[in-house]
């Protein structure tokens, strides 16, 4: 008896294909579902009462020093340090110095520079003790964009908006603000798409 089951087993064995391909293979039990990418959190203008508003704006007015000084010095500290790669360095050097990149018209024209120092929009469902729990926190990013002349009112909408695209009327950059045993840190981020 044994040996008949053993004989069957290594018939029914050689009489499956090795491989199934995706024609043969069972449909799943469970159903899949492609899930839709999640909304971009809108931009808001940081308020004017955060704390956090003087905080990120000393950061943006010494970022903005440091980025029209042109000073690799000056702004790398600034973008990281030590810890910027070589091609980072590069790339924003780059963006100083091209003619049609967004820091050259926002930093660097004649007119009058405008900023927005941009957040995300908590949600609506955030109630008031959540709301302050995130204001007190010790920990926040925000954007901080610059253009020059008329386009002073034209801000990115989600942070997708603040890549740097040569197209953009605006040059941003991202800071991430710390505040560990009472001394506050920061580290500024320069997106730029893709090539």
């Amino acid at each position: 008896m044994r040996a008949f089951l053993i004989s069957s087993a290594l018939v029914a064995a050689l009489a499956t294909p090795a491989l199934a391909t995706e024609a043969d293979a069972p449909a799943s039990l469970l159903a899949v579902e492609t899930e839709a990418p999640a909304p971009r959190a809108p931009l808001v203008p940081l308020a004017a009462d955060s704390v956090w508003t003087p905080r990120f704006a000393a950061a943006a007015d010494d970022l903005v020093a440091a980025l029209r000084s042109r000073d690799e010095a000056r702004w790398a500290p600034l973008l990281g340090g030590q810890w910027l790669a070589a091609d980072d360095r590069a790339r924003v050097a780059g963006l100083l110095r091209d003619d049609n990149s967004p820091f050259r018209h926002a930093l660097f024209s004649k007119g009058f520079t405008h900023r927005a120092i941009l957040g995300w929009s908590a949600p609506v469902s955030l109630n008031a003790a959540e709301r302050a729990a995130i204001e007190a926190g010790q920990e926040a990013e925000a954007l901080v964009c610059w253009s020059a002349g008329g386009a002073g009112g034209q801000w990115p909408t989600t942070a997708a908006d603040a890549d740097n695209r040569a197209d953009r009327p605006y040059a941003c950059a991202r800071i991430a603000y710390s505040i560990r045993d009472d001394t506050p840190t920061w580290r500024a981020f320069i997106e730029q798409p893709s090539a």
